[in-house]
C-alpha cells in the first residue's frame, strides 16, 4: 500500500516504531491509548463472556466522563487518591447506568442487545452535549466543554510517578497513574471469569442459555449483572481520558475509543491478557499513525487502511498459522500410522 504511492514502506514503519517506542514520550502516548482501549476491551469481553455483543461501550465510557466530571467539579477535594477512589466509584456507576437500560430489554423485552446499544450510544452524545452546552459550561465561554478541574485532582503522570525512583519519563507524555487502574482491573476482570462462581454462570450462558436455565442460572439476572458490570468498565476509561489527560469534561472526549475495544477484545479472545497485549498493540498503531501523518506525505486515510491490515492479518493469524499446522500434524500422523 505505501509502495502504490511512492512512498518508502521500510522507513515508514521504522518511523512507527520509533514514534510509539523508541522514546518515553512516545511510550507515553502509546501506553495513554493503550489504557483507554483496556477499559473498553475489557468491557466487550466480559459481556461476550455471556453471550452479548455490547456495542454501547463509547456511550458508557461518555456517561463515565459525566460521573467523574460531577465528581471533580463539584466536591472539593484534599487529595487527588481520595478523588479517584469516587472517580471510579462515579464513573463505573453513570456507565453501569446506562447499559442497565439495553441490559433490561434485552433480559426482559427480547430487544437485541447491538440494537439498543448502538441506538444509545447516539442518545449518550445527544445528552452530553446539552449537559455540556447547558449546565457545565463556564459563563462567557464559547467552548463546550467544563470548567477545568481543581489542581488537588490532578492525576500523577508516569513521569511524576517514577521521579522518585531515579528513572526518567517525558513530561509530555500524557499517561497516568490510570494504567495502574487498568491493569488492576484485567487481574479482576480474569479472576472474577475463571476463579468466582459468577464467572462460570456467566461464562456457561455464554456458551449455552438453554443449557444454563436447565441447570439453574437465571438469564435475566447473569444479563443483567454483565451488562452492569461491561458498562461500569467502559465508564472508567473516563478516569484517564477525562481526569488524567484533559482534566476536564470535553465533547467526543472518547475517540472512538468504545469502538475500538470491540476489536481489541476479539483480538484478545476476551481474555484479560490477550486484551492487554492487544491493548498495547492498538496503541502504537494510534501512536505510530500519528507520527507517520505528521511526518511523512502519507495521507491519514492511507494511515488508517494500513492499521486495518495490520488488525486483519494479527486477527486472522489464528486460523493463517493453525490451520496449516494442523494440516500438516494429521498428515505426519496418517503416516506413522
Amino acid at each position: 500500500m505505501i509502495l502504490a504511492i511512492g512512498e518508502d514502506p521500510v522507513a515508514a514503519v521504522k518511523l512507527m516504531i520509533d514514534g510509539a517506542l523508541g522514546s518515553t514520550y512516545g511510550w507515553g502516548y502509546t501506553l495513554y491509548y493503550a489504557t483507554n482501549f483496556m477499559f473498553t476491551g475489557l468491557a466487550v469481553a466480559v459481556a461476550a463472556h455471556a453471550g452479548l455483543f455490547n456495542i454501547g461501550g463509547e456511550g458508557q465510557a461518555m456517561l463515565g466522563g459525566l460521573g467523574v466530571a460531577v465528581i471533580c467539579l463539584f466536591i472539593p477535594w484534599p487529595h487527588w487518591s481520595l478523588a479517584l477512589i469516587f472517580a471510579i466509584l462515579a464513573a463505573g456507576l453513570f456507565g453501569a447506568a446506562w447499559a442497565a437500560i439495553p441490559a433490561y430489554l434485552q433480559a426482559k423485552r427480547g430487544s437485541h442487545i447491538v440494537i439498543t446499544t448502538i441506538m444509545f450510544n447516539f442518545i449518550a452524545a445527544a445528552v452530553l452535549n446539552y449537559v455540556l452546552v447547558n449546565q457545565l459550561r463556564p459563563k462567557g465561554s464559547q467552548d463546550p466543554a467544563s470548567a477545568r478541574f481543581a489542581e488537588t485532582v490532578h492525576l500523577p503522570s508516569l513521569h511524576e510517578m517514577l521521579a522518585p525512583l531515579g528513572i526518567e519519563f517525558s513530561k509530555s507524555g500524557p499517561a497516568n497513574v490510570s494504567l495502574l487502574v487498568a491493569l488492576a482491573a484485567c487481574v479482576l476482570v480474569w479472576l472474577l471469569i475463571w476463579r468466582t462462581p459468577l464467572g462460570y454462570e456467566i461464562r456457561s450462558l455464554g456458551k449455552s442459555e438453554p443449557a444454563a436455565r436447565y441447570a439453574g442460572i437465571s438469564s435475566v439476572r447473569i444479563i443483567m449483572v454483565a451488562m452492569l458490570i461491561s458498562g461500569a468498565l467502559a465508564g472508567c476509561m473516563a478516569i484517564n481520558n477525562v481526569m488524567g489527560e484533559a482534566e476536564r469534561l470535553v465533547l467526543n472526549a472518547t475517540e472512538g475509543a468504545g469502538f475500538i475495544g470491540i476489536a481489541v477484545a476479539l483480538m484478545g479472545r476476551n481474555h484479560p491478557f490477550g486484551v492487554f497485549l492487544a491493548a498495547i498493540l492498538f496503541g502504537f498503531l494510534y501512536q505510530g499513525g500519528a507520527e507517520l501523518a505528521l511526518w511523512t506525505s502519507i495521507p491519514r486515510e492511507l494511515i488508517v487502511v494500513i492499521q486495518a491490515l495490520v488488525i486483519l492479518f494479527t486477527g486472522a493469524l489464528d486460523n493463517m498459522v493453525r490451520m496449516p499446522l494442523e494440516k500438516i500434524f494429521l498428515a505426519l500422523r496418517k503416516g506413522q500410522n
